[in-house]
C-alpha cells in the first residue's frame, strides 16, 4: 500500500489533474524525470529517489492511448524498462549505433483487431461433408 504522505507529495508535484489521471490509469501517484518518448507518443519516466519508489518500480511508461497493451512498447524501450539496458535509447550510444537505417518502424501487435494477420487455407480438406443426392420422384 502506498503511504498517504507519498501520495500527497506526488499530487503537489504533478498537479491535481495529472494526479487524478494517474490514479485512473496506473492506480498510483508517481512523479519523476521524463526520459524520452517513442513514435507512438508513449512517455517514459524514471525516479531514482530510493525513499519514494519501491526498488524495481522506479521506471514506468505513460501510454498515449486509452486502450493500451504491452506490445505498444518498442523493443529498445522495453529493454530499458526491464533493466536490460542501463541507459535509455535516446542516451545509449550502443543503441544509436546499432539501429540500421533500413529497419522498419515498430508496429504493435494487431491480434484481435481488424488488422490482424489471417492466413487462408489452400489445401483440400481430408474429410468431405456428406451431400445427399436425391432423384426427383416421377
Amino acid at each position: 500500500m502506498v503511504s498517504l504522505i507519498r501520495t500527497v507529495r506526488n499530487m503537489q508535484r504533478v498537479g491535481l489533474r495529472e494526479w487524478w489521471r494517474q490514479m485512473q490509469y496506473i492506480g498510483d501517484a508517481k512523479s519523476g524525470r521524463l526520459v524520452g518518448q517513442d513514435q507512438f507518443g508513449n512517455k517514459y519516466f524514471e525516479n531514482l529517489n530510493p525513499e519514494e519508489e519501491i526498488p524495481g518500480r522506479h521506471r514506468w511508461v505513460d501510454y498515449s492511448q486509452h486502450f493500451y497493451h504491452a506490445s505498444q512498447v518498442p523493443p529498445e524501450w522495453h529493454s530499458w524498462l526491464q533493466h536490460i539496458r542501463q541507459n535509455p535509447p535516446a542516451e545509449d550510444p550502443v543503441m544509436q549505433a546499432s539501429s540500421p537505417s533500413w529497419k522498419a518502424p515498430w508496429v504493435e501487435n494487431l491480434t484481435g483487431t481488424r488488422g490482424a494477420y489471417r492466413p487462408y487455407n489452400t489445401t483440400t480438406p481430408k474429410v468431405q461433408a456428406w451431400d445427399p443426392k436425391t432423384a426427383p420422384r416421377s
